[in-house]
């Protein structure tokens, strides 16, 4: 989770991350393990289709703080089109 919160770009909750996989410029895709099914079962079904890398993550807490916000997230995602790290 690190890449994550180093990113300079990124789709924080899971309508951002649904639409930046729809559109394509989604890398990784980081997903709650405590989020709603409901919630996780779209963002992990366009991923897979997307062919995304999913990475799950203990909490919604960690999730948020991860991405500097102050409450828990279902999902996130890299962002392309950014600085990318040394491994892209």
């Amino acid at each position: 989770m690190e890449e994550l919160k180093q990113a300079r770009r990124r789709a924080v909750g899971a309508k951002e991350t649904l639409k930046h996989l729809s559109t394509g410029d989604a890398l990784r895709v980081y997903i709650a393990k405590d989020a709603d099914d409901h919630v996780r079962g779209p963002v992990l079904e366009r991923a897979r289709d997307a062919g995304v890398e999913v990475v799950e993550v203990e909490s919604m807490q960690l999730l948020g703080r991860a991405c500097g916000i102050d409450v828990g997230a279902a999902a996130a995602a890299l962002i392309g089109g950014g600085e990318q790290s040394a491994d892209h």
